[in-house]
């Protein structure tokens, strides 16, 4: 599943399209992605606007055009961007198009989990204003983390890690990095979680996100070796610290790593 910086990874393909005009759209209206959106006023308003600005908040993405209108991209599962040459010609899975003069702007979705919305108004829709802080803002902060830890207390910290209403972006390797560099087992409750374990998951959290949106890549390859990522999901991988065999469980609903050593 695409994570905070892959999120930002694909935003910046599209925003290449930036000050151009669409010029015409395909899209498989009958799929899932487009759940609750009215494809023909999409289709209809988007027609001829420019692509002004965009931003990404966690997992989800909002292009402004021209006009007043207003697209929203959230990948899901298995959902990619893409720039394509203006000729290009959709596959299975490329369920929207946006052509403009020099480039296709492609979102693409096997699983199609992802989902596409459209709002046309003044100001930014209603679904995308959702109060949760993103963790590189100064809005996440301690007060913040610990107001959110005391209200899923009785969960185990990989699952509250992994929820979006606090941990925008977060999904399941980077809550594992997360925990990992700030030495806290994943089945540990929130509510026991001390001080210092606090201080660190907060210091881990702030690091990881920031550390991963400036290396910035559609996959892990780009990474530092040193972290947890490279050996997670590898046959008898190990922890970079000192070696020691991960053991693997499922905890909050998600495949978890970890190392017995080092997180208590």
């Amino acid at each position: 599943m695409p994570e905070l910086a892959e999120v930002e990874y694909f935003r910046r393909q599209w925003s290449a399209g930036i000050g151009n005009r669409v010029m015409k759209i395909a899209h498989h209206a009958d799929k899932r992605v487009f759940r609750g959106t009215d494809t023909r006023v999409l289709r209809k308003e988007l027609a001829g606007a420019r692509l002004l600005t965009s931003e990404a908040r966690g997992k989800r993405m909002l292009f402004r055009f021209s006009n007043e209108n207003w697209l929203g991209l959230h990948l899901g599962m298995s959902g990619k961007m893409q720039t394509a040459r203006p000729d290009f010609r959709p596959q299975k899975h490329d369920h929207f198009v946006l052509y403009q003069r020099e480039r296709a702007l492609v979102f693409t979705d096997a699983r199609q989990f992802g989902r596409v919305q459209f709002h046309h108004g003044k100001t930014a829709p209603a679904w995308w204003e959702n109060g949760v802080p993103e963790i590189v803002s100064a809005k996440f902060n301690r007060p913040f983390l610990d107001r959110f830890l005391h209200r899923h207390r009785k969960a185990p910290i990989k699952a509250v890690v992994l929820m979006q209403s606090g941990f925008p972006g977060i999904g399941n390797w980077m809550a594992d990095e997360i925990l990992w560099r700030a030495r806290i087992s994943p089945s540990k409750l929130a509510s026991e979680l001390s001080a210092g374990e606090r201080d660190e998951l907060f210091r881990a959290t702030k690091f990881i996100a920031r550390e991963s949106l400036r290396i910035i890549g559609p996959d892990d390859s780009a990474l530092p070796r040193t972290w947890l990522i490279h050996e997670r999901w590898r046959a008898g991988g190990k922890c970079p610290r000192h070696k020691t065999v991960l053991r693997r469980a499922t905890i909050g609903g998600r495949t978890t790593a970890w190392c017995p050593k080092c997180q208590k």
